[in-house]
């Protein structure tokens, strides 16, 4: 019976810790927006970040949507040429691409790239104190270090999807038509007669919800870093697994609504 109890106890205890931290991480989001729309606007800090998370993510961006392209072709190729249907494979990739894999997976592998950056650089900021010295400069920290960052990934991330699902689908068409010599002329009419601007819309706009997501958590985390280099690690590793949990949690609600 106490063995019950106390595992009880912890459970409500873990429960309640969950919801304070989200309630944190929404006032600082209602935070960024107040601080975000008064001037002066720091024009330079949010190019400065928006190359960090978006022009030095392309390459890792380019590798994971055109391998990502290329296994959806093979493994949609030997299910639909069980049924005949290959032909299906280029509008299966396109959809695929553009409406889940192409935002989601950019979004994970941002995260785990700039997301974790972005926690590591406020908390080392943090625990030598240089947070503390804007605020004795009189400079506010949200929006000096943190609205120029959630800017870059709400703008970033949906740009950097559009070159995944280009690379993706541009992969799948080399391994249909090329590698698995699918007939070019079916393999494009299905993907132009099936897939519509709405998927690619929703996928950008499920893009920039995911980097609200990755840069709120990850400024979140690192803008409360506590316990020297230790705690930054720390910090570093929760906001990466925070941040990927909450974007494939939000991916099916979004899902939910928009398709």
């Amino acid at each position: 019976m106490n063995r019950t109890a106390d595992l009880m106890d912890r459970l409500g205890i873990a429960v309640m810790e969950n919801v304070k931290e989200t309630g944190r991480i929404f006032l600082l989001f209602i935070s960024v927006l107040a601080w975000m729309f008064r001037p002066p606007l720091k024009l330079r800090n949010i190019f400065k970040q928006m190359e960090f998370v978006g022009v030095k993510s392309i390459v890792v961006v380019v590798l994971t949507g055109t391998f990502t392209g290329m296994v959806m072709a093979l493994q949609g190729y030997y299910g639909f040429r069980l049924f005949s249907a290959e032909s299906l494979v280029g509008s299966t990739v396109a959809l695929g691409m553009t409406r889940e894999l192409g935002p989601v997976l950019t979004s994970l592998i941002v995260t785990a790239r700039a997301g974790s950056a972005m926690a590591a650089e406020l908390g080392t900021m943090r625990v030598t104190e240089q947070i503390d010295a804007l605020y004795v400069m009189a400079a506010n920290p949200i929006k000096y270090l943190i609205v120029p960052r959630v800017i870059a990934g709400v703008v970033m991330l949906p740009v950097l999807t559009v070159v995944s699902d280009f690379v993706g689908i541009v992969g799948g068409y080399f391994v249909g038509v090329h590698v698995l010599d699918i007939n070019e002329g079916a393999f494009m009419k299905n993907i132009t007669s099936l897939v519509v601007l709405g998927d690619i819309y929703n996928g950008l706009i499920k893009a920039a919800c995911f980097g609200l997501i990755m840069s709120l958590i990850g400024c979140y985390k690192g803008f409360n870093t506590r316990g020297g280099a230790e705690g930054v690690g720390r910090a570093t590793t929760e906001a990466v697994v925070l941040a990927s949990i909450s974007i494939l949690i939000s991916d099916y609600f979004l899902t939910a609504i928009m398709f």
